[in-house]
């Protein structure tokens, strides 16, 4: 059981990543990985909306944030490996080459796939993270109380 919980967590922390990506870097990463495996859509690519929830400070009331335009995209592997994407915005061919590494790191291509795909595109979104984390930093403003001496 605890080896099913880690490959799920595994499959959403990639499928996260995928979604998050931007197309033009997922697209050269893509085509730098110099394989397109025989594979056969399932769910063609379609375009729709969903509504995103939130929280004020992660444990208030749950409340409709506003509406993200969405992309999925299902495929199958020659060996019946199924992938599955959701992107975010409206990017077609994003969400197919998302589907296929969804599948490809379901087979013994994942080291492969992991080293040259998902990897890259981890170390962007940290250094992205990391610059709006400074940026938002440099704006902090830390208030204290002096202590005046009289007792």
């Amino acid at each position: 059981m605890k080896l099913d919980q880690d490959r799920i967590t595994a499959r959403k922390s990639w499928m996260g990543l995928l979604a998050k990506a931007p197309a033009a870097e997922l697209s050269a990463l893509w085509g730098a990985l110099g394989t397109s495996p025989t594979h056969r859509v399932l769910r063609a690519p379609e375009i729709g909306g969903v509504m995103v929830r939130g929280r004020a400070g992660a444990i208030g009331a749950a409340f409709n944030l506003g509406e993200m335009t969405v992309t999925r995209c299902s495929v199958v592997l020659e060996d019946g490996t199924v992938g599955h994407a959701y992107v975010q915005g409206r990017d077609k061919g994003k969400a197919t080459q998302a589907a296929l590494v969804d599948a490809l790191m379901q087979t013994a291509a994942a080291a492969h796939v992991e080293q040259v795909i998902l990897a890259p595109l981890r170390k962007a979104a940290a250094e992205t993270k990391a610059k709006r984390a400074a940026k938002a930093a440099a704006t902090k403003v830390d208030f204290f109380t002096m202590v005046r001496g009289e007792d």
